[in-house]
């Protein structure tokens, strides 16, 4: 069927397409009762506004973005995203404002994708996430004037509104848990080192070892994949002085680490304690079910989304700052081997 237009309901109702504009967008020069007649007919005819010819006027695209600069299959196997994402939609959609979603492999992308968007006035403003120590996205969207929310420690959002949470906190709850259960070599197996939020528990965990008088902390840095996380789990596990406990940036290299376990003849959490980052269903359908810390996702993604439309409708914008992810203890850890 073809679409219906402005000039469709022009026809039916016996007026000009310029009185039909008026009407349906609220502005004066038509009478109430012709008004009333005209959104009769549109919602008859099931007429919905052209964004892509409302942002050529001057009027808003009613779509946000968001650019990820990671493999897309992560989007498939890692449930921060889609939980992320949920949360966003939630508000969204009370607002009518549709999500652009874009996959990419580098910086250099992700600066063209927001440039190009708001080009062509495609989205009214973008959610930045991942953020980098050094972080040249947040200068290009300052210098097109590109509304941003950043998802990431303030301290390297430049003065965008940043939504955070503070994962040094969680950090420090895992290891005190643990050091006392009596594990003294702890490592983790971390996200990308030039990852703001990795480089914050980086430091966290060396801190939180020194004031828990736990004195062998390892750290090893993946890119958060199922085949990375096993094979740092391996290397890890067949050490001379392998650690009792290991703590893993995702869900998914803490139970692609649980298979590794399994396959040196390992018992969890007998001979190693696994703890996962952000809890998952996976977490919880593995044996033994898995040790996490855990947050409300959705949630996060909602505070995200107000703040973004917030920022777009002109009002000030102030860092929110999420409670952390808590510690939930389950089968995956015990006091470590004697």
């Amino acid at each position: 069927m073809k679409r219906p237009t402005m000039a469709d309901i022009a026809r039916r109702a016996g007026v000009s397409k310029v009185a039909v504009s008026y009407a349906l967008n609220d502005r004066p020069g038509v009478s109430e009762a012709t008004r009333a007649s005209i959104r009769s007919i549109a919602e008859e005819l099931g007429w919905r506004p052209n964004s892509a010819a409302r942002a050529l006027t001057g009027g808003r695209a009613q779509a946000v973005g968001l650019v990820v600069r990671r493999p897309a299959r992560t989007l498939g196997v890692e449930p921060f995203f889609m939980e992320f994402i949920s949360g966003v939609e939630s508000v969204l959609a009370e607002r009518s404002y549709a999500l652009m979603l874009q996959m990419v492999t580098d910086e250099v992308q992700e600066i063209e994708v927001c440039r190009r968007w708001w080009g062509e006035r495609r989205v009214d403003g973008v959610f930045l996430m991942d953020l980098r120590s050094e972080d040249a996205r947040v200068g290009a969207v300052r210098d097109i004037d590109l509304p941003a929310v950043a998802i990431g420690p303030p301290e390297v959002a430049g003065g965008l509104p940043a939504v955070w949470s503070d994962d040094g906190a969680s950090v420090h709850e895992i290891v005190r848990y643990l050091a006392t259960l009596g594990h003294r070599r702890i490592a983790r197996v971390a996200g990308p080192a030039e990852l703001a939020h990795t480089a914050v528990r980086d430091a966290a965990l060396a801190e939180a070892c020194r004031e828990a008088g736990v004195p062998e902390a390892l750290l090893t840095h993946t890119d958060y994949t199922g085949e990375e996380g096993a094979r740092a789990a391996r290397a890890l596990l067949i050490a001379p002085r392998r650690p009792t406990a290991i703590v893993f940036d995702n869900d998914i290299m803490a139970v692609a680490a649980m298979a590794v376990a399994q396959e040196l003849g390992l018992s969890i959490p007998a001979d190693l304690s696994v703890v996962a980052w952000d809890e998952s269903p996976l977490t919880q359908v593995v044996r033994p079910m898995l040790s996490a810390v855990t947050r409300d996702i959705p949630a996060y993604g909602a505070r995200s989304a107000a703040a973004l439309l917030a920022l777009i409708d002109g009002e000030a914008v102030e860092d929110i700052r999420e409670g952390y992810a808590h510690f939930v203890p389950r089968g995956s850890t015990s006091p470590p081997p004697h």
